[in-house]
């Protein structure tokens, strides 16, 4: 079994670094990815799915589709050789910006879905 560093950082209940298991690890890298803006990180000015900028952004439809291929494009060259996307959509309700993501971790091959809901 294989341990990672726990995102955000932070010390259990022993005092110790928290850890995270492979999984929750490989969701806590795709949350990072899609929450970082592009141009944020030094020496990777592509790197990041810019869901948070869309905080000032009017909400639309067309808004969820262009940025469902943008996540799509950031998922897949960031984190291809960790996880296989099975399916990726980007809704947009009311005041939400909600990122349904499928996938199965290469490592595993266990098979996941998680929700990444953003308010606007």
């Amino acid at each position: 079994m294989i341990i990672q560093i726990d995102y955000p950082f932070r010390f259990d209940n022993r005092f110790r670094t928290a850890s995270a298991g492979y999984a929750d690890h490989i969701r806590e890298m795709i949350e990072q990815l899609l929450m970082t803006d592009p141009g944020e990180r030094v020496n990777r000015p592509d790197f990041g799915g810019g869901l948070r900028q869309m905080v000032f952004a009017p909400n639309s439809p067309e808004l969820a589709a262009a940025l469902q291929f943008t996540v799509r494009a950031a998922v897949q060259e960031y984190l291809s050789d960790l996880i296989e996307v099975q399916d990726l959509a980007v809704t947009s309700s009311d005041s939400t910006l909600t990122v349904a993501l499928q996938y199965t971790i290469r490592a595993t091959h266990e098979k996941k879905t998680e929700q990444f809901v953003r308010p606007l």
